[in-house]
């Protein structure tokens, strides 16, 4: 599958917003395929990475996913925070506040 609308849906979070890998999946029309949505942000390059806001995409539970890249969930997290996104004492996303309702 093209990466493409994965891509198209994740630049449709607005800032200081959210979603969800399946929430992404669903919406690009590729329901219960959460896991393709991680391999998509995970293909960006360095350029693309500037263009589509991968940092928006979280877990269900409202917190940030390991990556194999050091870094880059410290990364994440001070890009939401510059977002005005907040996080609890254990490091999660209040959904019912910050999650993105697509319409």
């Amino acid at each position: 599958m093209s990466y493409r609308r994965i891509y198209a849906t994740v630049r449709r979070i607005p800032r200081g917003r959210v979603a969800t890998y399946g929430q992404i999946a669903r919406l690009a029309g590729i329901p219960r395929q959460a896991r393709q949505v991680g391999y998509a942000l995970a293909a960006l390059r360095d350029g693309d990475a500037d263009a589509v806001p991968w940092h928006r995409v979280v877990n269900a539970k409202g917190e940030i996913s390991r990556r194999a890249t050091p870094g880059s969930d410290e990364l994440q997290r001070v890009l939401l925070e510059s977002e005005r996104v907040a996080f609890d004492s254990l490091g999660r996303i209040d959904l019912r506040r910050f999650l993105w309702r697509a319409g």
